[in-house]
């Protein structure tokens, strides 16, 4: 397994050189089909740029029920601070650290690059199958779109295996659903004052972690952390807001965010004690989930307008407002969280400060009722609200067959059971699922920790383990 594993990870390099952020997958998906064309084999892509591959039957497997393997193109692209990487034209550097592989300051791509190389592992090593579809979506990562696009005639299978989990000795049997919201609060300007000091406001350092998974840990929000620091501000100071930024993504908690505000020159050390009083009590709160934590302050240059005192009180009071992480726990599985929400990325484009929020609830009509909680605090600010059609929850089905089979052949490999379980982030299948409701799923994968952020690392040994049970599990549905 050793000398298989290093071609897969060979193989993950290659497509790691690709740039493949949500929406920007037409390069990677170019590259699937001419390896697909290469191996001989026939594929297909729809006009959202889906792709599905197809393996006949391997010797002795033709009378047997066809599977899907799948997984999406696209991954999240984040990066710390100073990292010059530039996402659109520079490929992912890898860097194997003992028995984990993580990226050089950047998300890693293993979320979902990894259901990518396991599938091409299956072609090029020969290993027996069912006749296999290799389904690869575009857009996963900014609300499963791509799979929304998928028509019912694109899939001949009616077994599915999802590669896109990310804790190995687990089958994952169903998921949250999801809306985004989006709120913009228009903004009205004043000139600069000429006598006035510009103070910039940094919070950096939270390890954030996908919005889903790990909502529930309590990572510092760094845009909920701006909020706290301005709104503390507010009430013993006048200052003017001039910019405010921070997050990069749907489903990744902020790690970053800034802001630069408008104050008297008098006050700058009544203002930078106040900040750095609050700072300390802030630290001291997230010792534990974030020891990195911090706030740094600075001069900056005048710039040509400024957001009125009357919206400046406005835009912090709303940012202070919103709820952000966990709302509910699973009253039926222990454990899991049923209801959340994600303040995801702030900042502001002309004249409007723009927020994205990002709700996810098993429960269909929770995530109403958030969404409507949310947008009642907004209109209250006088800000407009929007929110998508969102995602599916994924039901689910512990009597499925597939999922039984799967079971089977865990235990006889390493000797042990597999959890079985849903999870609070969203996957494809309920997407999946809704357009093939005759669709038998299952998901699983390695082990992947803090995915969606630049700490991401995949757990080498966890791949080949997975790599070994895909191979076992694929035999024994001939």
């Amino acid at each position: 397994m050793d000398v298989v594993l290093e071609k897969i990870l060979t193989n993950f390099d290659k497509i790691s050189a690709i740039p493949r952020c949500s929406k920007s997958e037409a390069a990677i998906g170019k590259w699937l089909c001419d390896w697909a064309a290469a191996a001989q084999l026939e594929y297909e892509r729809d006009v959202a740029g889906n792709i599905v591959i197809r393996l006949p039957a391997s010797a002795g497997y033709e009378n047997s029920q066809s599977v899907v393997l799948q997984g999406h193109m696209d991954m999240v692209c984040e990066k710390i601070p100073s990292s010059k990487h530039n996402f659109t034209r520079d490929g992912i550097v890898t860097i194997r650290e003992g028995d984990w592989l993580r990226a050089d300051g950047t998300t890693l791509g293993a979320d979902n690059g990894v259901a990518i190389v396991l599938a091409m592992a299956i072609v090029e090593e020969g290993i027996p199958h069912p006749p296999l579809e290799l389904l690869f979506t575009v857009d996963e990562e900014t609300g499963l779109t791509g799979a929304g696009f998928l028509e019912p005639g694109f899939l001949r299978s009616r077994r599915l295996i999802n590669l896109d989990s990310e804790g190995e000795g687990a089958f994952t049997v169903g998921c949250a659903g999801g809306r985004d919201a989006i709120i913009s609060l228009p903004l009205e300007y004043d000139a600069a004052s000429d006598n006035s000091e510009f103070l910039k406001i940094t919070v950096s350092g939270s390890r954030g972690g996908h919005s889903g998974a790990d909502i529930h840990k309590n990572h510092a929000n760094a845009i909920k952390i701006l909020a706290r620091l301005l709104y503390n501000l507010k009430s013993e100071f006048s200052f003017n807001l001039i910019s405010i930024q921070g997050g990069q993504a749907h489903n990744a908690i902020a790690r970053d965010a800034s802001a630069t505000i408008c104050i008297f020159p008098e006050e700058l050390e009544a203002i930078s004690d106040n900040i750095n009083q609050l700072t300390d009590i802030i630290q001291q709160e997230f010792r534990t989930q974030d020891p990195e934590l911090t706030i740094h302050l600075s001069n900056t240059e005048k710039p040509h307008e400024m957001v009125t005192e009357i919206d400046t009180f406005r835009a912090i009071s709303l940012l202070m407002a919103l709820p952000h992480g966990l709302t509910a726990m699973s009253p039926d599985i222990p454990g899991l969280v049923e209801t959340s929400n994600n303040l995801a990325v702030i900042g502001i484009e002309n004249k409007s400060l723009n927020m994205l929020i990002s709700i996810r609830s098993s429960v269909a009509s929770r995530i109403d009722a958030l969404a409507a909680r949310i947008s009642s605090i907004a209109e209250l600010a006088g800000a407009e609200v929007t929110t998508s059609d969102g995602y599916p929850a994924w039901e689910a089905d512990i009597s499925s067959q597939l999922l039984l089979t799967s079971q089977k052949v865990y235990s006889a490999l390493f000797g042990k059971e597999a959890n079985v379980l849903t999870i609070h982030a969203g996957l494809e299948c309920g997407v999946i699922g809704k357009i093939f409701p005759d669709m038998e799923m299952i998901s699983f994968g390695p082990t992947i920790k803090n995915a969606h952020s630049p700490d991401e690392k995949l757990f080498l040994p966890s791949l080949s383990r997975t790599w070994e049970f895909l191979v076992q599990l694929l035999a024994a549905l001939k």
